[in-house]
């Protein structure tokens, strides 16, 4: 492993735990060459998830394209890093236990909203206005009611 700051790859574990859902464990590093931290996770190695896309196409799973999309929803919100993370372990944990390795990325959307919905509901708005293709402010509107008689 290199250091994301220099690529040296002097480096030093200072603490290591498990996750809370023990589904990885957490390591904060040091650079022994500038000082740096940075933290890393391991995991198990999981069985290949297929997603079928809108328009058919199909591509491996991939839970960073996960977090990316629920750290454009949260941005400029009062969502820690760590809430994150378990949002998408557990978005992860559901899609793996699936009958089989094919999943839609319709049904992956559901899953992210629901765990936004959650988390924080001006983030689920961002995330729903694109996820559900929001053409119109009365769309909107009928989403945010939805959210205040809930």
């Amino acid at each position: 492993m290199k250091c994301p700051f220099c690529s040296s790859t002097e480096l030093k574990v200072i603490d290591s735990r498990d996750t809370e859902d023990l589904s990885a464990i957490r390591r904060r590093r040091e650079c022994e060459k500038c000082g740096k931290r940075f933290t890393t996770y391991e995991r198990m190695e999981n069985v290949a998830i297929t997603v079928v896309k809108k328009d058919g196409t199909k591509e491996i799973f991939d839970r960073d394209k996960i977090r990316n999309g629920i750290i454009i929803a949260c941005r400029k919100r009062d969502v820690s890093a760590d809430d994150i993370e378990k949002a998408v372990n557990c978005i992860e944990q559901q899609v793996r236990n699936e009958e089989n390795n094919i999943i839609t990325s319709k049904k992956i959307g559901q899953l992210v909203m629901k765990q936004l919905r959650k988390m924080d509901k001006v983030a689920y708005i961002r995330f729903a206005s694109v996820y559900k293709d929001f053409e119109d402010i009365e769309t909107f509107a009928k989403e945010i009611s939805k959210l205040s008689t809930k």
